[in-house]
């Protein structure tokens, strides 16, 4: 049962500590949009995406207004669309008129973004695959909405070097063609192993081609909820200060849970998971740096912030999962640098480097997320930054993901803004001792050992 306490403290964790629901995503397949003809296959896109999604924001301002409960974005995602063009594009240049169609569309339905503009080559890439990648700078320079994501490994498949170092360069070519709007198009491009079909929050999320035709995904945040709780905690052994965190992560994720089936019913469209990912924002207090600050450490990136991360990003999965049946996605902990306060603070002051980032990312939901880089960073070093953050991935069976943005002109230490969620970024130091022999020998690097359970 329900007491009136519960329901006192839930109102708290929205109006006072951040709670809220970052994004109902909607995915959306196209396969049956495929065609021949690129001018048939656009309209089809822009047709099935405006039929279906066309009630989704209502809904989400409605459920809103009624329960009180804030959903931050709208989303939609969709199959990755080098599957979908692969029939008519025959040049880079016909994928962007792709990419300004979902843009289009997202418009008329007014969504926040559009993710799927997207490859999956961790074996290998197929044409349609490459001249997607190879259009990925001018698509994002050309739309505002669009997210775009390429997934060069996994754990079954080992990791497609070719496509990591060909990622290399289209992260360096997306930031010099968008450096007059702050290399935006960098913070809207992601680069994954072990990719989920499932994940709501952008850039990374597409619709897998295992989901069905269409699914309601939610994603559910609230690190300064997180915080707040472990107020109380201090002086407490692990063991107690584990219960605070799992007992904090349920309650969260029955929030989401009834925006989900809610928005679910409504709209009559099957409910797929709630991802339970405590994502940051640029406001006061809502920080993962600042949980860990709770916990006891001075700064994030002192001494103890791996296993603190650790810790952290288990119990809330342990958590989630009591409150629902179905949690995917990523859920966990972002550890992004740009959008969240508490981690800016941490670079700034010298706790936190690159290579603890690196580290961190072994047991947290994602990876070198929102990481500025200066602008003459070659494209074989972020090359060779992918690939240790691939790597971490394929051995630890688990998602990762690298968002990088060099910013022409700028320098270690410079700030760099972004606006909105995605907030501002200090430049952080990169190691510049030379990679380029080694990530250029292409080819696969395989899977390990432990991949092998047939």
């Amino acid at each position: 049962m329900i007491n009136i306490a519960e329901v006192k403290e839930t109102n708290d964790m929205i109006e006072k500590e951040n709670l809220d629901v970052r994004t109902i995503t909607l995915g959306i397949s196209l396969l049956n949009c495929i065609d021949d003809d690129l001018d048939r296959l656009n309209e089809k896109i822009y047709n099935r995406i405006t039929t279906v999604a066309k009630d989704l924001v209502p809904t989400g301002k409605a459920i809103e207004l009624e329960y009180g409960i804030p959903i931050v974005n709208k989303r939609i995602s969709v199959t990755p669309i080098a599957l979908i063009g692969g029939s008519a594009c025959k040049k880079p240049e016909d994928y962007v008129t792709i990419a300004k169609t979902l843009d289009k569309a997202a418009k008329e339905v007014g969504v926040n973004f559009i993710g799927g503009y997207s490859a999956l080559v961790s074996k290998g890439m197929t044409k349609s695959d490459e001249l997607l990648i190879r259009s990925i700078p001018e698509a994002l320079k050309a739309t505002d909405f669009v997210c775009s994501s390429v997934n060069v490994g996994s754990t079954k498949t080992g990791l497609n070097m070719d496509a990591v170092r060909l990622m290399g360069d289209i992260v360096r070519e997306t930031a010099d063609i968008t450096v007059d709007c702050e290399c935006n198009g960098c913070a809207k491009l992601v680069v994954f192993c072990n990719a989920p079909d499932d994940n709501p929050f952008m850039a990374g999320a597409f619709h897998g081609v295992t989901e069905a035709d269409e699914i309601i995904n939610v994603g559910v945040s609230g690190p300064g909820v997180m915080r707040k709780a472990l107020e109380s905690a201090h002086g407490l052994d692990f063991g107690a200060l584990c219960e605070k965190i799992k007992k904090t992560a349920f309650k969260i994720t029955r929030v989401g849970q009834l925006v989900a089936l809610e928005a679910s019913k409504r709209l009559n469209i099957p409910f797929g998971i709630i991802d339970l990912s405590l994502a940051p924002t640029p406001a006061i207090g809502d920080s993962i740096a600042d949980i860990f600050e709770e916990m006891g450490l001075e700064r994030a990136g002192a001494p103890g912030t791996t296993a603190a991360l650790a810790m952290l990003n288990d119990q809330v999965k342990k958590g989630g999962v009591m409150a629902s049946s179905y949690v995917g996605g990523l859920s966990g902990a972002f550890i992004p640098v740009s959008e969240d306060q508490g981690m800016i603070n941490a670079v700034q002051d010298g706790a936190l480097t690159l290579e603890k980032l690196e580290a961190m990312t072994c047991v947290c939901s994602v990876g070198l997320d929102m990481v500025a880089i200066p602008g003459d960073t070659k494209p074989e070093t972020i090359a060779g930054i992918i690939a240790d953050e691939m790597a971490i991935g394929m051995i630890n069976q688990k998602t990762t993901a690298a968002r990088l943005i060099p910013v022409p002109g700028k320098k270690v230490g410079e700030m760099v803004e972004f606006g909105g969620l995605l907030g501002y970024a200090p430049v952080m130091p990169v190691n510049q001792f030379d990679c380029s022999e080694f990530v250029n020998r292409g080819g696969r690097i395989p899977a390990p050992i432990h991949s092998f359970k047939n």
